[in-house]
């Protein structure tokens, strides 16, 4: 059965006019649930966990920081949401979330989080939405626990997962591979294992071209044992924070591609959501739905 995290707690409340969609971490369960694509046992609570799987990946003093919420203004306004006691909780969850999920995915194939893919998370600071890189706390808590040893991390957000790159740049255990927009934020990139940057207007044909040139031939050389997808649809032409030009069903063909590629190779994978921001909640909605019925239709 396919296994999804997902707390009330992920739809956050934030000012009025806010550019983060959080209404879509609500209107997603819903829209799975109406159509049939799910039924509540899919779905699974996380909690909060031990704080030493967090810390394994982010710096004590960034962590306690942050749930002290003792963060330097600076370091609180780069995050880019109003801080509080229930937002931190709401991120640590997520977490939590995605370190579950990743137990699921090595029994069913496949899982997923509802919200989650916070890659602008640095070891010792947050950024651009992200405070908890919930991503790599689920690859070092499977190292951690002997769960796995080679991890893959494939980051087709339109944003290059800066965070992500700075925290596993010197670990040839995690390869991390991020495939976004030129020029995209974060304006100063880090460098992943392997980064591909797409001009803007990328459509799909130039698009799925590359990471179909890409992808299979980076899964034969890595040879990892578990994969971790993050599944943005940010990269959508109607986007307010990307710049690429992809349809709705261009990103669908993208996940169908890359969830294929991980079945056919036997390879477990944990999907997280990361960003989508079109000014139409459905489309935000519609498209993230389509990797929960491409998990559901492939591995199920």
């Amino acid at each position: 059965m396919l296994k999804i995290a997902f707390h009330p707690i992920y739809k956050h409340p934030l000012p009025e006019g806010h550019r983060f969609p959080m209404e879509k971490y609500e209107l997603l369960p819903q829209q799975l649930l109406h159509e049939g694509t799910c039924v509540d046992a899919n779905f699974f609570q996380p909690e909060k966990p031990n704080d030493k799987h967090i810390v394994a990946v982010h710096t004590p003093d960034y962590y306690y920081d942050l749930i002290n919420l003792t963060l330097n203004q600076r370091a609180a306004r780069k995050i880019g949401f109003p801080l509080s006691e229930v937002l931190v909780a709401r991120e640590v969850i997520i977490a939590d979330g995605t370190m579950k999920a990743s137990k699921y995915a090595l029994k069913h194939g496949i899982s997923m989080n509802i919200a989650g893919g916070t890659h602008h998370a640095y070891s010792n600071r947050g950024e651009a939405f992200c405070m908890l890189n919930d991503q790599a706390i689920g690859a070092r808590y499977l190292q951690n626990n002997g769960l796995a040893e080679k991890i893959l991390i494939v980051d087709l957000d339109v944003h290059q997962g800066n965070g992500t790159a700075e925290i596993f740049k010197h670990d040839a255990s995690v390869f991390t591979f991020s495939m976004h927009g030129k020029s995209n934020y974060p304006f100063k990139k880090e460098i992943s294992d392997l980064d591909i940057a797409l001009e803007n207007d990328a459509d799909d044909a130039t698009y799925l071209k590359l990471l179909k040139d890409t992808l299979p031939k980076l899964i034969q050389e890595q040879q990892p044992d578990f994969i971790y997808y993050l599944c943005g649809v940010d990269v959508i032409a109607s986007d307010k924070l990307g710049k690429l030009g992809l349809s709705v069903e261009g990103c669908k063909a993208r996940d169908r591609f890359v969830l294929e590629q991980f079945k056919s190779n036997q390879i477990p994978v944990m999907c997280s959501m990361g960003g989508g921001y079109s000014p139409d909640i459905k489309i935000i909605v519609e498209a993230h739905a389509n990797t929960f019925r491409l998990a559901q239709d492939l591995f199920f």
